[in-house]
């Protein structure tokens, strides 16, 4: 018979856990896209380039139900991270960890629709070494999630059980991925300073 303190305790932590990472996310409207990003410094937010539109508007929604102008200071297909740059007065950037999950851990991954934080519970279902995506980025951990989110909850964070960011949840073919934060540290410092990853070519052109 379980223990209801142990359940207890298990859900209070775990709403610490979502409490901690809400005041960085918000809800990144494109020209009919949804997706979610969060603060990565003041006036820049990361968000999932695939859940992107590749043209028109762009903005951020709040959890209060406004709406903030945003453009886009570069973006990265082959690792499907962008970057916004917006107005985040009021919001938090959020602090990212380094530390690969074990598998089997716990995470949680908190996202927003329509601004309004959500959060799904799964467990590390892949933990494992650099990983070379199909459009030729180079991703330093290879981390698998079992859990459900919606295609708008793309770019939401992937919290540890103590709390901790490790990386940007995606959707993989048939899986969701995460974009480790070591990717994301790297990546989305060269799209601040020259709005893209620039990459050797070798082939031929019409």
């Amino acid at each position: 018979m379980s223990d209801p303190n142990l359940l207890s305790s298990l859900s209070a932590a775990l709403e610490g856990v979502v409490a901690r990472a809400r005041p960085a996310i918000v809800s990144v409207h494109s020209r009919r896209s949804r997706a979610t990003g969060f603060v990565w410094k003041q006036g820049l937010v990361v968000t999932a380039d695939e859940a992107l539109a590749d043209e028109g508007d762009v903005a951020i929604k709040l959890a209060d139900g406004s709406s903030r102008p945003a453009t886009i200071a570069g973006r990265d297909h082959t690792t499907d991270i962008a970057l916004l740059r917006v107005d985040t007065a009021g919001l938090t950037p959020t602090t990212l960890s380094s530390q690969v999950p074990a598998l089997g851990a716990l995470s949680v991954v908190v996202a927003a629709q329509r601004g309004v934080p959500t959060a799904a519970l799964g467990a590390i279902s892949l933990s494992g070494e650099r990983w070379r995506s199909l459009r030729g980025g180079d991703i330093d951990a290879r981390i698998e999630l079992d859990v459900h989110v919606a295609f708008s909850h793309q770019g939401g964070l992937a919290l540890n059980a103590a709390g901790e960011a490790f990386g940007m949840a995606v959707l993989g073919p048939r899986r969701v991925l995460v974009i480790p934060s070591a990717t994301i540290e790297r990546v989305a410092a060269r799209l601040e300073t020259h709005g893209r990853v620039a990459r050797g070519y070798l082939g031929l052109g019409l």
